[in-house]
């Protein structure tokens, strides 16, 4: 019988981490909410609530009923056959299983060069892509914790709750721009506000765009650590972390423009700063064993297992950059 995830690290770490960003959770998706609410009172008085309260509403149904297939369709994404990479299938079966997920996600290949990979979907039927450059640059025990990772999201609804905020923030923005553009243009008159409310209007997008962003990046230290729980290797993903870090840091931008590549503020991230993601993920380092085996760990998938992508070439007598 498999070791439940919550057995292999420390649980008075995982206790004191899951209650803060629980916390941190409730306490940002409640900020949204009360701040949509603001602004529609502010802008329509009892109708803006009843406005804002259906037009979240329809953007949830929307959320919910739209299929894993259409957002993998935008990024030209196409199955990933079992036999092309047999061991990161095998890897997604054991993932689900200790994640308690009722169906296995299904794994799906972007033909891009973009090391990345995502989730889409609900618990019972998701998908997790994964870029070309990304099974190219990385070793099968660094997927592993990229691909817990993504696990990690699907298991703890974090779609959804990332798909709430910002439908949340959307409302927002959307009754701002009525109360400042939409309803003096209709009526012809301006709203007798004061400059505080005038001042309100103006900041509330930005607002909530904030409190999205720091909700992503609490979800993200909470896929971080129950992705490690779930193999038993924080190692893992913090080496995969750091690859992920320096290849970034390799763009076209170093070498064209050297000193241009500014540090992002920390409020400005969807992502926490990598280098704290692997310190965090250092410190449980040790704490139990490993769950989640792979056959080669230290050796990329080959290349032959996928098609290979040919860099953008110019070709002026089509008038445009083709691959």
């Amino acid at each position: 019988m498999a070791t439940s995830a919550t057995e292999t690290l420390d649980q008075g770490i995982r206790r004191n981490h899951d209650l803060r960003n629980l916390i941190h959770t409730i306490i940002m998706v409640a900020g949204s909410a009360l701040l949509v609410g603001v602004i529609a009172y502010t802008v329509m008085g009892t109708t803006g609530l009843v406005t804002a309260a259906i037009f979240t509403v329809i953007g949830m149904l929307g959320l919910r009923r739209m299929s894993p297939a259409v957002v993998l369709n935008l990024y030209k994404a196409r199955p990933l056959a079992s036999t092309e990479v047999p061991d990161l299938h095998r890897l997604i079966g054991q993932l689900a299983q200790r994640a308690g997920l009722p169906a296995t996600p299904k794994l799906y290949y972007v033909p891009s060069q973009v090391l990345n990979a995502f989730a889409v979907g609900r618990p019972e039927d998701s998908a997790i892509a994964v870029t070309d450059g990304l099974l190219r640059a990385m070793t099968m025990r660094q997927l592993a914790g990229i691909l817990a990772h993504e696990t990690a999201h699907v298991r703890n609804g974090d779609l959804k709750v990332m798909g709430l905020a910002d439908v949340l923030n959307r409302a927002t923005s959307f009754m701002s721009q009525m109360g400042l553009f939409g309803l003096p243009m209709v009526f012809g008159v301006g709203l007798n506000l004061p400059l505080s409310g005038l001042l309100l209007l103006l900041a509330a997008p930005t607002i909530g765009s904030l409190l999205q962003l720091s909700l992503s990046r609490t979800r993200e230290y909470d896929a971080d650590l129950d992705g490690a729980s779930f193999t038993g290797d924080p190692e893992g993903l913090a080496l995969a972390l750091r690859d992920l870090e320096a290849q970034q840091n390799k763009g076209w931008e170093g070498m064209v423009l050297p000193g241009s590549r500014l540090p992002q503020p920390s409020l400005l991230r969807t992502h926490p700063a990598t280098q704290d993601r692997i310190n965090r993920l250092m410190a449980l380092a040790g704490q139990g064993d490993r769950q989640i085996t792979v056959a080669q760990e230290d050796a990329a998938p080959r290349t032959s297992l996928t098609p290979v992508i040919r860099n953008p070439r110019i070709q002026w007598q089509r008038l445009g950059i083709y691959s």
